[in-house]
């Protein structure tokens, strides 16, 4: 397998591991290890074909959230199911065989759940998630089961090549609003020392329970749920053919922001 590995090292706390595609094939299935197929600089450049499945994806991981190949929507992923949140608000389920330039997952094995104590609005939220997740030099996967209001939301429509970067496509981005509705956020939170591979801060997608309305989260308020969270240790990016990892937490933190729809850090 040593030959299927691009880059082995430590950032900070956090072990990395670069694979090729061959590789994450092998890559071994255990607890607390989150699995990345690209990265959000590769993204941001207009790399939307990808080289994995999420069926791939799906077999190192039953919780994540992404996008579809030519930037097809927000994917979530919940229970181990696919489900991406299209540009006109609609929201559905996918199959394995479709490919993703850029998710992260990982076997979510949380820790006893948490009551939280609503309303919470979004910067209330992740200040309450800091106190829960605690170590700033882990990666924290995160669910919230629960009532939601204010949800705004966003998705991109399908894209054609030339690929346009990520920065045009979301400068045309749906947003829209969703009442109080029940569902899940499914998201991450990465340390700054990832940045370029991924979104640093907080990075959250949102599905209604009846699979109606999804999405990726612009603004929230919480009414009241239950959060659980899971810390990795390691991340494993797997490369497609002709992207680079790059330097980790060398990158247009700016550029990443705005073309996340305004992505808090923690």
């Amino acid at each position: 397998m040593a030959r299927d590995i691009i880059d082995d090292r430590f950032i900070g706390a956090l072990h990395l591991r670069a694979l090729t595609h061959q590789g994450l094939e092998h890559d071994p299935v255990h607890e607390h290890i989150a699995v990345q197929a690209g990265t959000i600089n590769s993204l941001m450049d207009g790399g939307y074909e990808g080289d994995t499945t999420l069926g791939e994806v799906i077999r190192l991981g039953n919780l994540g959230i992404g996008t579809i190949q030519q930037l097809d929507g927000e994917l979530i992923i919940i229970d181990g199911v696919p489900w991406v949140a299209a540009a006109d608000g609609s929201v559905r389920q996918v199959s394995s065989s479709v490919k993703t330039p850029f998710a992260v997952v990982c076997h979510f094995s949380p820790s006893a759940p948490i009551d939280l104590e609503g309303p919470l609005d979004f910067t209330a939220l992740t200040t309450t998630l800091d106190t829960i997740v605690a170590d700033d030099a882990s990666i924290a996967a995160i669910r919230i089961d629960g009532m939601f209001g204010d949800l705004k939301l966003r998705s991109v429509a399908r894209q054609q090549p030339p690929y346009p970067p990520l920065g045009e496509v979301v400068a045309h981005q749906s947003e829209w609003l969703v009442g109080t509705t029940a569902g899940s956020v499914i998201g991450f939170r990465f340390p700054d020392t990832t940045a370029g591979l991924e979104v640093p801060g907080y990075h959250l997608h949102f599905i209604a329970d009846d699979r109606t309305s999804g999405g990726h989260i612009l603004d929230l308020t919480v009414l009241s749920g239950r959060v659980s969270t899971d810390h990795c240790e390691e991340l494993h990016v797997e490369l497609p053919d002709g992207v680079n990892l790059g330097v980790p937490g060398v990158a247009d933190r700016e550029g990443i922001k705005r073309a996340e729809g305004g992505s808090r850090d923690s």
